[in-house]
């Protein structure tokens, strides 16, 4: 760098050049040349998280009287500005650092440091102020909690319900669309359309409930227990009122951790949490690979039901055009289900006082909620709510089925109706066909009306005699 592009820090270590526009300061500087790993920075989530728990800090702090109140307002003005989004781009350290987050939490007090000085005109501190009462330890931890829970609640969980009730919808437009069912990808006994759909929407919707019942656990933040979970240097009340400001501020229902040491030692609330995830990761496969199966085609594959058509599909084979959403979908929950076995390992590293593997938990447990929630409201509003049922070939098919003959086993028995089954298939014939060429009419075994009765594929999709 040339003179003009950078200035002089310095912290407890030296002198440190720094670029000469960066509102943060020497050991965030520090960090940057220290981990030029991945490229992958804080999430906005995380990093208004940061914000959030700055700004109650200093709150409290003042009424405390750990700080005055002109240095307490600078700070707070900071960090809501902060928390909006304004330093972004002041946020250089990559994910893979040291695994406490304390240079991301130092870049936060630097960076809050700097804007509370321009505010009040007089030097604010980024540790004796910015981060009084506090320590790395109890911070970083907290705000990915704080992060994940807004993030689920903001994004997730509002757009799973989207595709939960696209579903919903589509299951009540398809309810009298009769089709083949299939167990182990081969002919099965008849289904409507609509139930498998039902079946997709509860998917969802338990996972939604799955995603709820880790909320509890998250929302409890180890704010206050500073380095090892004693609270050493908070004065008393400090934890349970910057937690209480938190919670106002945010209306998210944040509480102190009911044991700091194991708030701060293990994180298994946010290996819960991504246990919730990858579980509905793994329901989204099932979903989205089933409406790939079904619009295959549209001449040699099963073609039941046909998706919007979203873009071209091929570079070579003009008119081809290719299941993309689901596709998509797919690949996001691999990511998810990458991210969980991260979440899972870092969640083991938690030795003796304190976890550090945080940074790399909160970067993929936030990929996960923000890419989760992204990919299912556009399969449900570019996808689900545009899909067509092809029912003369669902009818088609349910009829061609060679596993229509399971009735019949009630009228004949299994092995009468399995012979029924394997003539229908070798001669590629119906299985009413396969039962006439068989004799069972003309021996009597059956009348014709007890057949067509028995082979009714609408009447095969609920219990018998409703």
């Amino acid at each position: 760098m040339s003179e003009t592009e950078y200035r002089i820090e310095h912290d407890t270590m030296g002198e440190v050049k720094v670029p000469k526009d960066a509102l943060y300061a020497a050991q965030t500087q520090r960090a940057v040349e220290n981990f030029p790993i991945s490229g992958r920075t804080l999430s906005p989530h995380h990093i208004a998280a940061l914000g959030q728990i700055k700004r109650a800090a200093a709150l409290a702090n003042a009424e405390l009287g750990v700080l005055d109140e002109a240095t307490s307002k600078a700070i707070v003005e900071a960090a809501e500005r902060l928390i909006g989004g304004e330093f972004d781009d002041q946020y250089p350290i990559d994910i893979f650092q040291t695994g406490s987050g304390t240079s991301s939490n130092m870049n936060t007090n630097e960076v809050l440091g700097t804007v509370a000085t321009q505010i009040k005109g007089e030097k604010v501190h980024p540790n004796d102020h910015v981060n009084a009462s506090q320590s790395s330890n109890d911070v970083f931890p907290s705000s990915i909690h704080i992060a994940a829970y807004q993030a689920i609640d903001e994004v997730l969980l509002p757009k799973l319900d989207v595709l939960a009730s696209s579903l919903e919808k589509k299951a009540e437009e398809f309810a009298d669309v009769v089709k083949a069912g299939r167990t182990h990808l081969m002919d099965a006994t008849p289904i409507m359309l609509g139930q498998e759909f039902s079946g997709y929407a509860a998917q969802i919707r338990l996972g939604i409930d799955r995603v709820k019942n880790a909320l509890p656990r998250l929302a409890e933040l180890p704010l206050g227990g500073t380095a090892v979970g004693t609270g050493i240097n908070t004065p008393e009340g400090f934890s349970a009122r910057v937690i209480e400001l938190i919670a106002e501020n945010t209306g998210l229902p944040f509480t102190e951790a009911t044991n700091h040491f194991e708030a701060q030692a293990a994180q298994d609330s946010l290996v819960e949490t991504s246990g919730a995830l990858r579980t509905v990761a793994v329901s989204m496969v099932k979903i989205a690979n089933d409406l790939r199966w079904a619009s295959s085609g549209p001449r040699s594959g099963i073609g039941e039901i046909q998706l919007p058509d979203l873009q071209p599909g091929s570079s070579i084979m003009p008119g081809k055009v290719n299941p993309v959403l689901p596709e998509a979908t797919v690949m996001v929950a691999a990511q998810v289900i990458g991210n969980d076995a991260t979440i899972t390992f870092a969640g083991a590293q938690g030795n003796f006082d304190l976890l550090v593997m945080l940074p790399v938990m909160a970067a993929d447990l936030l990929e996960s909620i923000n890419c989760l929630g992204n990919v299912a409201e556009l399969l449900a509003v570019r996808c689900v709510d545009g899909i067509i049922a092809n029912r003369e070939r669902c009818l088609e098919l349910a009829e061609s089925s060679p596993s229509i003959v399971t009735p019949l086993n009630r009228l004949i028995g299994y092995e009468n109706a399995a012979k029924i089954a394997k003539h229908s298939v070798k001669k590629g014939i119906t299985v009413k066909e396969a039962a006439l060429d068989l004799g069972y009419v003309k021996d009597g075994a059956l009348t014709e009306e007890q057949l067509d009765a028995a082979l009714d594929v609408a009447t095969m999709t609920r219990p018998s005699g409703k």
